[in-house]
């Protein structure tokens, strides 16, 4: 069974105005492209609409091997209360947007020997300790690092977004 320590756990909350179908998109596209999870996939997708306004459940998983023992998997989570549909002006025209509070979270997990290779007999098994303790202990602590790091960004970038798409 591989070893998955969870390296990065943060969410952001927004509540303004803010197109959610460009939203969404942005947060999967910038998840492919710049963290090259592969394959991305919504595991849910949930609307319950009550009245004019929407409650929306979302959740991605996502993984990406690193090498042939390291492997990368993030859990994203998208919560959205009362979104409704809003018209702003923008420059003269009216434009159709929509309103609500976002609350956007992401789970980022560094998966050990996610192929087995430690795990046939109880010696390999301590040897795993011991190669990860003693030999490569600093590529551990490089991809954990490096897994924080597109957690962080993702969530940052996803907050500029929303702060700029709210000033429109």
């Amino acid at each position: 069974m591989p070893e998955k320590d969870t390296i990065f756990s943060s969410k952001i909350s927004y509540n303004g105005i803010f197109s959610f179908k460009d939203f969404y998109k942005f947060c999967y596209d910038w998840l492919k492209e710049e963290t090259g999870l592969d394959p991305l996939t919504e595991e849910k997708y949930s609307e319950k609409i009550e009245g004019p306004v929407k409650n929306i459940d979302i959740e991605w998983n996502g993984s990406k091997e690193l090498t042939d023992y390291f492997k990368f998997e993030a859990k994203v989570s998208m919560k959205v209360k009362g979104l409704s549909e809003t018209e702003i002006s923008q420059g003269g025209a009216k434009v159709k947007t929509n309103k609500g509070s976002i609350e956007l979270s992401i789970k980022g997990i560094l998966i050990r020997d996610y192929k087995g290779r430690f795990e046939t007999t109880a010696f390999k098994k301590f040897l795993r300790g011991i190669y990860e303790k003693w030999v490569i202990r600093s590529r551990v602590e490089e991809y954990e690092e490096k897994i924080s790091s597109y957690c962080d960004t993702f969530l940052n970038q996803a907050k500029a977004y929303l702060d700029l798409e709210g000033k429109k």
